[in-house]
């Protein structure tokens, strides 16, 4: 039995892009309903830019609320504002979210620790401001509202985006390449350079690595993963709420990497459903949900620090005896082998 289950561990370590795209797949069937799937869906995606940065480079950002908002806003003024595609809409927002991470990235990264995460936080906020007083683009307090979707004919089937299960499968192939994308990075120099830094950034330059301009590509990929975010939900909603720029939407990221497992791959979805299937259950309930989640996030923190994904991968590698992925702790050695510390 001990060794099946080895096995099994080793197969979807390989193909861990393969294994979460097959639970995603059926992921809806489990859902009591397609908009609570499609939600998960998106804020995944969300979590996963996030844990980009936090879980495999080490820094905590208070303001990637800003990118996730960029990305919803300049996507739906192309729809809204430009009459273009939505396909094309999408790129706009993407683009647009990487812009502004590179200039946040640029500003945020000459700064360290708690600093790091302030700064953030302030840039997010004028980010914030200055979509709401942008009023003619973006709706101000009301939002941007009118963001349709027209159906797309392609190769024999229609794409409707007022079918629940069509927006999901159409969300679904943007999340699998993005997370395609994610594992090759992880499994890149890159993806261990990134882990040399989250463990001692100073041994990484003092190898010769060269830290500020790892630490602003990372932040400008994470921007444009959270930005993809944020342009799918303005065509899951057909609005974007100005909440999409809000320091508590950062928050959620913060929460849902943590529930799932900071530097894991599949955490973040974990930490997403989790989340956002709590706070479903528990508004049926009470208004003061944000309180029951709040205290529920406090115990797993304390009791569980691995999050939830981390600590079953840990135990499951506890009982069948695998060593735990080498975190990069030599710098050297770690980039010399790439993706050697990647977690899955």
């Amino acid at each position: 039995m001990t060794a099946r289950l080895m096995s099994w561990i080793r197969l979807v370590e390989r193909h861990r892009v393969a294994a979460v795209l097959l639970f995603l797949l059926v992921f809806p069937l489990l859902m009591p309903y397609e908009a609570l799937a499609v939600n998960i869906l998106i804020f995944g995606l969300y979590a996963v830019g996030f844990n980009l940065l936090f879980g495999y480079t080490g820094l905590l950002s208070f303001g990637h609320a800003a990118f996730f908002g960029t990305g919803g806003y300049l996507a739906g003024i192309a729809i809204v504002n430009m009459a273009l595609p939505w396909p094309l809409a999408i790129a706009v927002g993407v683009a647009a979210s990487a812009l502004v991470g590179l200039v946040i990235g640029w500003l945020a990264i000459r700064t360290r620790g708690i600093y790091f995460s302030m700064v953030t936080l302030a840039l997010g906020q004028i980010v914030y401001y200055a979509f709401y007083k942008a009023e003619r683009w973006t709706g101000g307090e009301n939002g941007l509202r009118g963001v349709r979707v027209d159906a797309v004919d392609l190769a024999g089937f229609r794409l409707d985006f007022t079918n629940p299960t069509t927006k999901y499968y159409v969300i679904y192939v943007f999340v699998a390449a993005a997370l395609w994308l994610v594992s090759r990075i992880l499994s890149s120099p890159l993806g261990a350079v990134m882990e040399a830094i989250r463990e001692n950034d100073k041994r990484a330059a003092a190898c010769g690595y060269d830290v500020g301009r790892t630490k602003l590509l990372v932040f400008v990929l994470s921007a444009a993963l959270c930005g993809l975010a944020g342009a799918l939900r303005a065509l899951h909603l057909s609005v974007v709420p100005i909440d999409s720029l809000h320091y508590l939407t950062s928050g959620h990221a913060v929460m849902m990497c943590l529930l799932g497992g900071m530097g894991t791959f599949f955490g973040p979805f974990v930490g997403a459903g989790v989340f956002l299937y709590l706070e479903d259950a528990v508004t049926n309930l009470t208004t003061h949900w944000m309180a029951v989640v709040g205290v529920i996030f406090i115990l797993f923190v304390l009791f569980f620090p691995r999050g939830i994904w981390g600590t079953l991968l840990h135990e499951l590698r506890r009982r069948t005896r695998l060593p735990e992925p080498p975190a990069a702790r030599d710098v050297g050695a770690t980039v010399a082998a790439p993706g050697a510390g990647a977690a899955k």
